[in-house]
């Protein structure tokens, strides 16, 4: 037991320290104020550690602290560095914090945008005031089962978004175990593996698809965007964020820099005859910002995905192929209409080909042989597209 009491703290006046017993003390200022002080020896050095002011901290809560700091002290561990710890966040700071982590080596804009905003409706509703210290199995539950079954593919992009944020906290000292890992697979049942396909068009479709996109009423840039995408079989956003810099028409080329590769590497496309036409198209269309397809409501951005999608829509062809899908058009066709090897059809569409040891023997980018390839594949969609212009021409005239 203590020697001081309520009432004779509270009586105290004289500015001195004055012993509790063991290593706790109040110290009463000049002033009049009045506030806990601990004196103990941490690692062989005597230190005084402040415990708060009185009468915000009573005597009995001051004497707790000075006992936990003299278990920690006996124990090798130093109180005052524990004192220094972080405060644990929330979930909704460490989400934030998680994102601003991770935001830069997303290349996907798409992914920027949604993933915090992907879990506003289910999962910071529930968690998202909580300290991530305090967040059990049950929470992490209690959003997840209900769509396990019903919804996935929602169930699985929340579990992996919920598990990046507690892996982040976890790294950080604030909590032990991640509960949204391997310790809640128990109460979920197994979820079969889904492996979803982009729509496509067949690749003999390609061309009347062109025509259906460049009588729509999008822009000069979205339709020569589609024309171009289809012709180089590259990504939509890599597409989007062409910049002139990258083309270099002498060299009959386009050199994507690796930050804006999804596999983090440099790619060369070849470009077709077909392709340039439009990349001179853009040309006299050229403003001031670098980009080759510059969005038509704010120039200096490019297109959006969704301006891509709209124009398949308005087009009438969005329920049967996405942009992504020309790529599938493509990599058939060059299956089942030529001849070329499996590695420069793959390269084609920077796909990695072989293991690692494979890879680091074949340097090679089969350039020369990816030209070949692309300049017939451009050939063949020039062709359909002319035949269907031509059909569309007489079908016109018969009507006439």
């Amino acid at each position: 037991m203590g020697r001081l009491t309520v009432a004779t703290v509270r009586a105290l006046s004289e500015p001195g320290r004055y012993g509790d017993g063991g290593t706790l003390f109040m110290n009463v200022a000049p002033g009049g104020s009045k506030s806990w002080i601990q004196r103990v020896t941490i690692n062989g050095k005597r230190r005084d550690i402040g415990l708060g002011g009185f009468p915000l901290t009573t005597l009995a809560e001051a004497r707790d602290l000075a006992f936990e700091n003299r278990r920690l002290a006996r124990r090798g561990d130093d109180p005052l560095a524990a004192r220094r710890r972080p405060k644990v966040p929330t979930f909704r700071e460490a989400a934030e914090r998680t994102f601003e982590a991770n935001r830069k080596r997303w290349r996907s804009t798409k992914t920027r945008a949604n993933w915090l905003q992907g879990m506003a409706k289910r999962v910071l509703p529930v968690i998202g005031d909580m300290r991530v210290d305090r967040i059990g199995r049950e929470e992490v539950l209690r959003i997840l089962t209900p769509i396990w079954t019903d919804k996935p593919e929602i169930a699985r992009k929340l579990r992996s978004r919920i598990r990046a944020v507690l892996a982040w906290a976890q790294a950080h000292g604030h909590i032990e175990h991640n509960l949204a890992g391997e310790a809640i697979d128990g109460a979920l049942p197994p979820m079969p593996a889904v492996k979803a396909h982009f729509r496509a068009l067949p690749y003999k479709e390609v061309g009347a698809a062109l025509c259906a996109i460049q009588k729509s009423e999008g822009s000069v840039s979205v339709r020569t965007c589609f024309w171009f995408l289809a012709l180089t079989a590259c990504r939509s956003g890599e597409v989007r964020g062409a910049k002139w810099a990258e083309i270099d028409l002498r060299a009959h080329e386009w050199r994507i820099p690796a930050s804006r590769m999804k596999g983090g590497e440099e790619h060369r496309v070849p470009l077709s005859h077909q392709a340039e036409i439009f990349v001179l198209l853009m040309e006299a269309h050229r403003n001031k910002s670098d980009l080759v397809f510059p969005s038509p409501r704010y120039p200096s951005k490019p297109l959006s995905d969704m301006t891509l999608t709209r124009c398949l829509q308005s087009s009438g062809l969005a329920d049967r192929t996405t942009v992504h899908g020309f790529r599938t058009s493509f990599r058939t066709w060059a299956a089942e209409c030529t001849s070329f090897p499996h590695a420069v059809c793959e390269q084609a569409l920077a796909h990695a080909v072989g293991s690692d040891v494979e890879r680091s023997y074949a340097r090679s980018d089969l350039f020369d042989k990816r030209r070949e390839l692309m300049d017939a594949w451009a050939e063949f969609v020039h062709r359909q597209f002319s035949r269907r212009v031509a059909a569309e021409a007489r079908s016109s005239d018969a009507g006439a």
